[in-house]
């Protein structure tokens, strides 16, 4: 993965992502974290626990890459820049294998090693037992590869995690383990020495040694078990990633003179034209120049109808060309295309941290010299009070509580959350530039809408075409209303006011044909005149009919009407007479009245800001089931709106397309961009939606609501674990294995509940 300029007041900083291998809970991270921050010349290091990554902001005058991964190493782990989506997929599908095998090895091992132990139970002593298996150096022999080969890593990071002053899931483990395994081979060396005189397996009625080795390696492979889920679990919250790299096609058709040849898309460049098929993926964002289809945008934008495109029209990178042919002009390609993006923003947002784990962080970090404290004291306890002298009692819950408390599902509790929330989201077109702006966005209790673009449809269209009665008269059906936008459209064929383009392209909807104009002369200010067919079009203002002294009176309480309805009406006059009224509007999306009352449902205040008149804003708003309006307010006053509301303590987020949004956006506690509009409002904003339509701001408080409960259900199950089966293990309630059945069942737990946010349906209105 490239790195990232990042401009400030005062320096250049570099953004880059490591990818760490070696961590075994969430206390491994806190440690990388802390490491990477003290580092001069780093501004921020956040490390995911759940993704294996670091996310650092750095000086490259001050410190190198090669200086972070030094420092992860002297840590004790391993860092390398992440590698490319696909890459990391194959080396995640390796490092499944990998576990597999050491999980494979151990279990085999450690089989033999159970079946001893529960053959010694009374309600089990019918199962048979060789006697070879009962030999004590047999069970050494099993369990020594065990507990030095496969639980080797174990030792390495208790080894390092110790260096550095610090402890981890690998210490916990090292110490349970090991206490049982050296316990066991002193009793098995002193049985060899004193044989006949060391008193028998407590419990189990065997003439022998107590040995615990069983113990031990089952610890070890229940362990590995466990991380062998997360490590398949973990995999799975990825797949939104995943999914959308496998949209991107691999190759082009490329147009060069007239020719057709298929190349590779690496080597598609801004300008090409690209010949696109029908059922085929578009290779690149990109203009339509010939053709007409309907495109597939749903996996990118949660828009579940296929879009019309013609000529002029944009298409989007790995959509789906329906039916007809089109040749595309590229415009963006490789990394700054929309499909490359919205990559970027989801792996930058799994890779984030919400605040609220930083609770999970800083128990963490205190958690494990906890623990080691609570089994020490209570291995004392049961020695010295509850069962004197019996240091196999002890030792057996020293082991158990070490091992019950392992915070693994603490640390991936939020992490694992925040990555299947933001995916998921990202499917229904929503996308969080962090984790941070996820956790914030279920706060949202105001939101502030633009007009322009966010509210409507951001550009004229042609609302009504009403003749005059005196002019119509004598004409039948619908023929007066076309013959007069016939004329007025090709009056204003050769006028490039978005006025004028709203006329003609509203005729062309319905399908009339217009003529040549013969003259044309725009009078500024007031309007156009125009000669067709013979015939003299006057279309404009009031002030335009009275220069030229036709009569349109009649007119006033039509026009008055449609203004108040905040539309543009003009007026049309042909051969001096006054024929009628057309006008245009920016229109009201026609999912944005739903969408208002979405969010009114989740108990949101909705408020509408424009510079706009206040006629005009009001008859949108009316028409959207908007109740609070700010009009004609300036683009520098819409920032001072938003602090206005949060300063009665509101919680704002805001909503727009275009750059007179960015101030307002960047104030905002959470800012919404159309993903429709401008590069500087979705840059600006911590939330976009890919999609055009307002019901994306309740998806992305659903969303955001839904995630939130998520992190909060698994932070409370791992605390309440720990909470319970600390004193349960301590009271001698708890045998080892089970502990270590329990831990990675909790940690399996958390990721799963993780994972239903992929299930999630959002049912929009339709």
């Amino acid at each position: 993965m490239a790195t990232n300029h990042v401009e400030t007041d005062t320096v250049s900083l570099e953004q880059t992502t490591l990818q760490i291998s070696g961590m075994t809970c969430a206390a491994c991270a806190n440690r990388i974290e802390k490491g990477l921050n003290k580092l001069a010349g780093v501004s921020t290091a956040s490390v995911n626990f759940a993704l294996e990554t670091a996310h650092i902001e750095y000086d490259p005058a001050e410190v190198s890459l090669s200086d972070m991964e030094r420092k992860v190493e002297q840590l004790g782990y391993k860092a390398v820049l992440k590698q490319a989506a696909t890459n990391s997929a194959a080396l995640h599908e390796e490092t499944i294998k990998k576990q597999q095998l050491r999980f494979l090895v151990s279990a085999l091992l450690s089989l033999p090693l159970l079946w001893t132990m529960v053959s010694h139970f009374a309600v089990l002593d019918w199962i048979y037992l060789p006697s070879w298996l009962e030999n004590p150096w047999v069970q050494l022999a099993l369990a020594t590869p065990v507990q030095f080969i496969i639980g080797g890593p174990f030792y390495v990071g208790a080894y390092k995690a110790l260096r550095s002053k610090s402890a981890n899931m690998d210490v916990l483990v090292s110490l349970g383990t090991s206490a049982a395994y050296l316990f066991s081979l002193y009793e098995t060396v002193n049985w060899e020495l004193n044989k006949g005189t060391a008193h028998g397996h407590e419990g189990m009625g065997m003439a022998g040694p107590s040995l615990y080795f069983e113990t031990s390696a089952i610890l070890i492979t229940l362990v590995i078990l466990g991380k062998l889920f997360e490590v398949r679990a973990k995999g799975r919250t990825s797949q939104a990633i995943q999914s959308l790299m496998k949209l991107q096609p691999k190759t082009a058709v490329l147009i060069i003179g007239g020719e057709q040849s298929v190349v590779p898309i690496e080597s598609v460049k801004s300008g090409d034209t690209l010949l696109v098929k029908p059922g085929e993926s578009i290779p690149v964002d990109g203009d339509v120049l010939e053709g007409r289809s309907t495109v597939d945008e749903s996996m990118l934008t949660g828009e579940s109808m296929p879009v019309d495109k013609g000529p002029g029209d944009r298409v989007i990178g790995a959509t789906i060309n329906r039916n007809g042919v089109l040749k595309v002009r590229a415009v963006k390609v490789g990394q700054d295309t929309a499909l490359a993006h919205i990559i970027k923003v989801v792996e930058d947002a799994q890779s984030s941290k919400a605040p609220i784990q930083r609770v999970a962080d800083v128990i963490s970090g205190i958690f494990v010299p906890i623990v080691v404290g609570i089994a020490i004291a209570a291995a004392l306890v049961w020695y010295f009070f509850i069962e004197p002298s019996d240091t196999a009692k002890a030792l057996e819950i020293a082991i158990a509580v070490l091992v019950i408390a392992c915070p693994c599902a603490l640390g991936l509790a939020t992490p694992t959350s925040i990555m299947t929330g933001s995916g998921r989201a990202a499917e229904f077109g929503v996308l969080f530039k962090g984790g941070e702006h996820l956790e914030q966005t279920h706060r949202i209790d105001a939101v502030l809408l633009d007009k322009t673009g966010t509210v409507t449809n951001g550009k004229p269209e042609l609302t009504d075409v009403l003749p005059a009665p005196a002019w119509a008269d004598g004409m039948s059906g619908d023929e007066p209303r076309n013959a007069l936008l016939r004329l007025v459209g090709a009056a204003e064929k050769l006028s490039e006011h978005p006025v004028a383009e709203a006329i003609v392209e509203g005729a062309g909807k319905q399908g009339i044909v217009l003529p040549e104009a013969d003259s044309f002369e725009a009078i500024p200010g007031y309007g156009i005149r125009a000669a067709v067919g013979g015939r003299t079009i006057f279309v404009g203002t009031r002030r335009l009919m009275e220069q030229e002294n036709i009569d349109a009176a009649s007119a006033a309480d039509a026009m008055e009407k449609l203004e108040a309805q905040g539309k543009t009406a003009m007026l049309v006059a042909v051969d001096g007479r006054y024929a009628g009224i057309v006008a245009v509007a920016d229109t009201v999306k026609e999912t944005s009245r739903a969408a208002v009352s979405r969010l009114h449902a989740m108990g949101i205040q909705v408020m509408m800001v424009t510079g706009d008149n206040e006629r005009t804003a009001r008859a949108i708003a009316e028409q959207a089931g908007i109740e609070h309006v700010l009009a004609e307010v300036l683009p520098e006053r819409k920032a001072a709106e938003v602090k206005r509301l949060q300063q009665q303590g509101l919680k704002v987020a805001m909503v727009g397309d275009g750059i007179n949004d960015a101030p307002a956006l960047a104030a905002a506690d959470v800012g919404i961009a159309v993903g429709t509009g401008t590069d500087i409002a979705v840059e600006t904003s911590d939330v976009t939606l890919m999609r055009g339509d307002l019901n994306g701001i309740a998806d992305a408080i659903y969303m955001s609501r839904a995630t939130m409960r998520n992190i909060k259900q698994n932070l409370f199950w791992a605390l309440a674990y720990n909470a319970l089966g600390i004193p349960i293990a301590a009271i001698g309630l708890l045998a080892p294995w089970v502990a270590g059945a329990a831990m990675a069942a909790s940690s399996v737990s958390v990721v799963l509940n993780a994972l239903r946010l992929q299930r999630l349906q959002i049912n929009r209105p339709s």
